[in-house]
């Protein structure tokens, strides 16, 4: 008896509940898509650095574990109080409150059990595009192949069923205490209402957006933001959102009493007060959910930027197929050149000298001026401070300038496929990253570099991709007449190759195993040999810093993007999930309401209501009630996100506009939240037609 009933109290909530069944069988292939990732032994043999993808999806993991256990709570918990009339006619008919508990507890498990055993097999189709991506990213082919691994399926399930279990729990403790007159009226109960001090609880809706202005403010116009500003900032983004609905209902609420020019213009009376009553009653979920809904647009926005940096930079990050650093003077690198005739076909294999005549005007001007710095190293009067500076060379620039002579110059340009160029006696030409240059523009006026005959000239800048990340300068390199390079010192040797075809992907591995570790150097985690301690630099790159002794592009462009990805997947990931969770939420409180608005909407129909009508009114309730946590997240999250596209394109030297980000992510947010609410507005539809006509519904309405 109990099984069927149990049977067909999961087949009503399926259907009742849809959005949230369909959403955690979502959840759930995500999940397990993602910790497909963590235990696959392929990619484990494949990628030296997969432990960051790893260690950061199980992070991302931890927040959506998090958030899913807040949704089955908050569910099972709407489920309950929903169905307490039933379960309080079953303590009435003689059924014992264990019994009952069970039963729901039992009904549940069914429905998660499904929600799980669905999401596995979309999971597996979700498992293989991922991987299709990711050995996309690593060059590699990828054959399909369905694989279980047992510690996915366990992880996934642990996740999930510890979520269910901990909420089912906490809700049967919860129905144990309740008496038969509790559950008959806990159906009319949501949170609290009170309709009191509307008055002064009004001007919250202004200090609220007062806040945020306030925030906006200090976010675009703050210099140096320390931690404790960064939780100040929160702290105020989070009680501004929460203030903002508690001054939200009580301003229709006094608008409405006032009777505002508006009011009574066509239904808007009936959706004011609807939308103000549900505000009112729903303000904390709806504060959260705007949170939700604002964490999920910065999450998507945040992976895009990442994603393009690594679709625009990375090609030029390492212009060179093959290029090798020494300290030594007079390395000849024999050995590195025998390993490349071995391994590849060489078109062209050039060794050559960086210079340095003793001097560092460049980089003291660079140092005092680039807003990377700030005022790191400027005194109180704007001046350089040459001993802060010299204390801290050999990290984002080196010892001395690094110099190169025209003939080198022109050779390294030649490989690239760029023009030569010419100097007269007496010029230099500064070669700097784009960016650099964007920033600072023609700065020879504050310079007085000197020659063997006296000061040169500027003769121009150049700024096409050149590996300035330590290799042939950091940020920087002068170029002079081979007249005056001769009488300067080497700072360090170079070797440039341009091959034939792609590089074998062991042939960065192989160049580093050459290296004689000396006490000052060291191996990173992906086994790249470069230096802790040097007096090259490595410049002022901050979304990727790349400072190995051996650069194989066909080796490093695919490691750097998936380490890139590793970043861009986890952010998608919380986003979606984030965003997904939102939106179930407010799907959901609005069709198990469908039934208290049957009475009003067959009111409506009586008083001379069309059916097309109604459906306006219909809409027009859920476009409201959908759109107000939606827009102030795309408001919050809007702002953040130009401020930090701002500096993101800025410090990464991308052509992008600040717009793009924050538009593509908006797209990709109302692309899904036009899914759930046409979802929500087709049930909620057929629900009220159901029985529009009809009398007032039970005590519950």
């Amino acid at each position: 008896m109990l099984a069927k009933l149990a049977f067909r109290n999961v087949k009503r909530s399926a259907k009742d509940y849809l959005v949230y069944f369909l959403t955690m069988t979502f959840v759930t292939a995500m999940m397990f898509a993602f910790n497909t990732v963590i235990f696959s032994t392929d990619l484990q043999g494949r990628v030296s650095d997969v432990d960051m993808m790893q260690v950061l999806i199980i992070l991302a993991t931890v927040f959506v574990v998090i958030i899913i256990a807040w949704l089955i709570n908050y569910m099972v918990r709407f489920m309950l109080q929903k169905r307490s009339r039933e379960f309080g006619t079953y303590l009435l008919l003689g059924m014992r409150k264990r019994m009952i508990a069970h039963l729901y507890m039992r009904e549940n498990i069914v429905l998660g059990a499904g929600a799980f055993l669905l999401g596995l097999v979309l999971g597996i189709l979700l498992q293989q595009i991922l991987l299709s991506i990711l050995f996309g990213i690593l060059q590699e082919q990828y054959h399909l192949q369905i694989v279980l691994d047992f510690r996915c399926v366990l992880m996934t399930m642990s996740c999930y069923a510890g979520c269910y279990i901990l909420a089912l729990f906490r809700c049967s403790w919860k129905f144990r205490k309740m008496n038969i007159r509790e559950l008959m009226y806990a159906g009319q109960q949501n949170e609290e209402i009170k309709e009191s001090h509307e008055e002064w609880k009004k001007w919250l809706f202004p200090a609220s957006i007062l806040i945020l202005c306030i925030l906006a403010f200090n976010l675009f116009c703050g210099k140096n933001w320390s931690m404790g500003d960064i939780l100040v900032f929160l702290v105020s983004l989070v009680a501004a959102i929460y203030l903002f609905y508690m001054g939200l209902s009580s301003w229709i609420v006094c608008y409405v009493r006032k009777k505002g020019s508006a009011v009574y213009r066509g239904e808007n009376l009936f959706l004011l007060r609807q939308f103000s009553s549900k505000v009112k009653t729903m303000q904390f979920t709806m504060g959260t959910l705007t949170a939700l809904f604002t964490v999920a647009m910065l999450g998507c926005a945040f992976a895009m930027m990442f994603a393009d940096y690594q679709n625009q930079m990375l090609e030029q990050k390492f212009p060179f197929d093959v290029q090798v650093f020494s300290e030594k003077e007079d390395e000849d690198f024999a050995k590195e050149l025998e390993v490349l005739e071995q391994n590849t076909r060489i078109k062209d294999a050039y060794p050559y000298s960086i210079l340095q005549n003793g001097t560092s005007e460049v980089s003291i001007w660079l140092s005092s001026h680039l807003d990377t710095f700030g005022d790191t190293y400027r005194n109180a009067d704007g001046t350089p401070d040459l001993k802060k500076i010299e204390s801290d060379k050999g990290a984002y620039y080196g010892t001395y300038d690094t110099y190169m002579s025209l003939s080198v110059y022109n050779h390294l340009r030649e490989m690239l496929g760029y023009a030569a160029v010419s100097l007269e006696k007496g010029e230099y030409l500064i070669h700097l990253k784009e960016r650099i240059y964007a920033e600072t523009g023609d700065f020879s006026e504050g310079l007085s570099l000197q020659g063997t005959k006296g000061e040169l000239r500027c003769g121009g800048y150049r700024t096409e991709p050149f590996s300035q990340d330590g290799h042939n300068g950091a940020d920087y390199l002068i170029v002079v007449c081979d007249s005056e390079a001769e009488e300067m010192d080497i700072f360090y040797r170079e070797l440039a190759v341009d091959i034939e075809g792609e590089a074998p992907n062991d042939l960065g591995k192989r160049l580093d195993d050459l290296a004689e570790l000396s006490e000052e150097e060291i191996q990173d985690l992906m086994g790249h040999v470069y230096l802790d301690e040097m007096d090259t630099g490595y410049g002022t790159d901050t979304v990727v810093v790349y400072y190995a002794k051996n650069l194989v592009r066909d080796n490093l462009i695919p490691e750097v993007k998936y380490m890139l990805s590793s970043v861009i997947f986890p952010l998608f990931y919380i986003g979606l999930v984030f965003l997904c969770v939102a939106l179930t939420v407010l799907s959901v409180q609005q069709l198990s309401d469908s039934a208290k608005y049957r009475f009003r909407y067959g009111v409506l129909r009586k008083i001379g209501l069309k059916k097309k009508e109604l459906a306006s009114v219909v809409w027009k309730q859920l476009f409201m009630y959908f759109l107000c946590p939606a827009l102030l997240a795309a408001v919050l999250s809007g702002v953040i996100i130009l401020f930090v596209s701002a500096v993101f394109v800025k410090s990464a030297g991308l052509h992008t506009s600040v717009l793009q980000y924050f538009s593509a992510a908006f797209v990709l947010f109302f692309g899904i939240y036009a899914i759930y609410f046409t979802a929500t507005y087709v049930g909620f539809l057929r629900n009220v037609d159901g029985t529009a006509s009809g009398g007032p519904p039970s005590a519950a309405g």
